[in-house]
């Protein structure tokens, strides 16, 4: 096991009552995650993951709207903002074809 938290009884924290639980859980647990963050301790399977996490810690916010002042820690919180300005709407519904008003 790695990493697994102790509740107060001194037992592994994380019990569950469904087999498919568990096993989607054991699943997440079992992956490797060398980067550590040297702040707040968590851990992380990607080095880029952990630099879009310190970013929790410093407030960097790298990629700004270019239709506005707007900053944004993540890239895909940009691109979704842009769509603000554009009156993009890219999802939609694959039964009744409508979008989001």
């Amino acid at each position: 096991m790695l990493r697994h938290q102790l509740n107060k009884n001194g037992n592994v924290a994380n019990a569950f009552s469904r087999k498919d639980s568990l096993i989607v859980h054991q699943s997440i647990d079992n992956v490797e995650k060398p980067y550590q963050c040297n702040r707040c301790n968590k851990y992380f399977s990607q080095s880029s993951a952990l630099i879009t996490h310190q970013r929790t810690h410093t407030g960097e916010k790298p990629y700004q709207c270019n239709q506005c002042d707007k900053t944004f820690s993540h890239k895909c919180n940009r691109l979704t903002h842009q769509r603000t300005h554009t009156g993009e709407k890219p999802y939609q519904c694959n039964q009744c074809f409508l979008t989001e008003k």
